[in-house]
């Protein structure tokens, strides 16, 4: 069974506030997440391991964004997301 049996992709930008590691200056950026959410209705003919599997399975968000570029006009430098998680369950 493959992740897309079991979820439906869907792509979300969120808000975010982060500070350039190279300037400092904070500003809001827009973050892109992948939400996953389980299917309403599941193709038949699944096996036991699949079944169980589906039934653990959850909601969550995957970032797609790993780096940023800085909005001050004089730096305008790419920084990575610092510390912040790349999966999030819903």
């Amino acid at each position: 069974m493959n992740e897309r049996d079991i979820f439906d992709e869907k792509q979300e930008i969120k808000k975010a506030s982060y500070a350039c590691v190279f300037c400092g200056e904070r500003n809001d950026y827009d973050v892109r997440w992948l939400k996953r959410t389980k299917k309403k209705k599941i193709r038949g003919g699944l096996n036991e391991r699949d079944r169980s599997q589906l039934e653990k399975s959850r909601d969550y968000m995957v970032r797609v964004d790993d780096q940023l570029m800085c909005k001050n006009n004089r730096c305008r430098r790419r920084f990575e997301i610092p510390t912040s998680q790349s999966v999030v369950f819903i």
